[in-house]
């Protein structure tokens, strides 16, 4: 008999190292199919084998249906004449198993189908053995991703840009003014918590505008005023101790272009007053220079604390916060926008599968509703981390409260206690559920146009529909509101 290793209780499991007998690995069944091609028929994810020589030794009937070849057309043949895959020529997954032993999980791949058409997936190899533990070949297992993919790229195109992430009425306002704000050469402040997005803003900001300049970035916070100051304004050689050449600062590198400046309302009065005079007489001089120089540099500052109350205790200069104040912007924190949530999970997901080649497809309901209730001190930043910290802990291809950092179970414990409340299932449990009910809303629940719009195929879109049981009539007259019923 055939052994394998037993596979975990949850998630997606690797695919195991195999022993095969020598007699068992020729046995034929009746219908003249091979034990081994028998056991990968089971396998709901395309899967074939291969020997020594790369040649195809087996392929199950998921893997007819991804790659559009025939099992007696694949058999024989070299792997990568069929599989046809970005990685076959330059970095193999079956060739690193065989070569080390070890199994590659979870690694995207483009392949080419007899069509000649893309195929985005995933792949996992591992090695078999025959019952002298020798390496007598490799079996791969792939899954497409394509769908899932296009999914998500029409999620970004509606509700990202300039790496702005929302569907919040508020963000949205701020939004739609960026190409206004940018085509003017006025002072911005941005205000908001830490962990919000101000940065990004003034990114968005400068990349809308027509400066030809850098954008060039300081946290205020960081640095003591004898630094602060050489870092914004430089100094030349001999300015003081170790100083032995000239050094350009912040505002020199920023020259025709944007300077944001972090936590600017913790910097001290005096270098609110250096400062003040470059706002007003847009110059400044380096630290221990004796020359004037000019700045053609726009000015982003961003501020996670109230400065009107810091002008009211005089620790800020009230004539310095009208010169940052031209233009104002306040964002929300995100407890103030949770419709959001979402949408953010879903984009760290797909940026950490990038970043750390791991296999995981989405957030369980009860994961994301236990998210859906927590406050964010930290904000957007602090959801990251948590998404990144759920990549470290996960061993399945769903986040499950589980894989939650403590606090967080902590937390949504204590809320519910106090309340005497269960936390509710969102409206919209997932990006994707999202983006589909908004499509269906576009093309007034039309199931042809809502697949070509998502640049998917309706049979794709009738089953995501039903996953996420997503019930929505064409309108034809005027029609209820659509609804999401949530898996409890």
């Amino acid at each position: 008999m055939a052994q394998f290793v037993r596979f975990p209780k949850k998630g997606v499991p690797r695919i195991p190292s195999i022993d095969f007998p020598n007699s068992c690995a020729k046995k034929m069944g009746t219908d003249g199919v091979s034990f081994s091609e028998t056991i990968l028929d089971t396998i709901v994810q395309g899967a074939f084998t291969i020997d020594l020589q790369f040649n195809i030794t087996s392929f199950n009937r998921s893997a007819e249906n991804l790659t559009g070849f025939k099992r007696s057309e694949a058999i024989g043949m070299k792997c990568y004449h069929v599989f046809r895959a970005d990685i076959c020529k330059s970095n193999c997954a079956m060739k690193k198993t065989m070569r080390t032993g070890r199994d590659v999980c979870s690694q995207q791949v483009t392949i080419k189908d007899i069509d000649g058409d893309d195929v985005q997936a995933i792949v996992c190899t591992a090695v078999m053995r025959n019952d002298k533990r020798k390496i007598i070949g490799a079996v791969e297992t792939f899954r497409d991703v394509s769908s899932s993919m296009r999914l998500s790229r029409a999620i970004s195109k509606k509700y990202s840009i300039h790496n702005i992430i929302s569907k919040n009425e508020k963000i949205q306002r701020i939004i739609s003014t960026l190409p206004s704000i940018a085509t003017s050469e006025s002072t911005v402040l941005i205000e908001g918590p830490s962990g919000s997005g101000k940065e990004l803003i003034a990114k968005a900001i400068h990349t809308l505008s027509k400066r030809e300049g850098k954008f060039v970035a300081l946290n205020c916070a960081a640095l003591p005023d004898t630094l602060l100051e050489s870092e914004l304004f430089g100094y030349r050689k001999g300015a003081f101790t170790g100083a032995t050449s000239d050094k350009l600062g912040r505002f020199a590198l920023a020259e025709k272009g944007t300077i944001f400046l972090d936590e600017i309302g913790d910097i001290s009065p005096a270098m609110q007053l250096k400062l003040l005079r470059v706002l007003q007489e847009k110059e400044y001089e380096p630290l221990g220079g004796t020359k004037t120089l000019k700045a053609d540099v726009r000015v982003i500052a961003a501020t996670n604390t109230n400065i009107k109350e810091q002008i009211d205790k005089g620790s800020f200069r009230e004539d310095l916060f009208f010169r940052l104040n031209v233009i104002e912007i306040t964002l929300p924190p995100l407890s103030e926008r949770r419709e959001d949530i979402p949408l953010l999970v879903h984009h760290f997901i797909e940026k950490f599968i990038a970043l750390k080649q791991k296999n995981i497809e989405s957030i369980s309901p009860k994961a994301l509703n236990i998210l859906m209730s927590y406050d964010y001190p930290g904000n957007i930043r602090e959801l990251e981390n948590i998404i990144e910290y759920c990549f470290v802990l996960c061993q399945g291809n769903i986040i499950e409260p589980d894989c939650l950092p403590q606090r967080i179970m902590e937390s949504s414990q204590a809320t519910c206690a106090q309340d005497h409340l269960t936390v509710k299932a969102p409206l919209i449990s997932t990006a994707e559920s999202a983006m589909i009910l908004t499509a269906l809303r576009m093309c007034n629940g039309h199931r042809e146009k809502t697949a070509e719009y998502l640049g998917i195929e309706k049979t794709t879109l009738w089953r995501k529909m039903k996953k996420y049981k997503i019930h929505y009539l064409e309108k034809k007259k005027k029609l209820p509101a659509p609804e999401i019923l949530l898996h409890k």
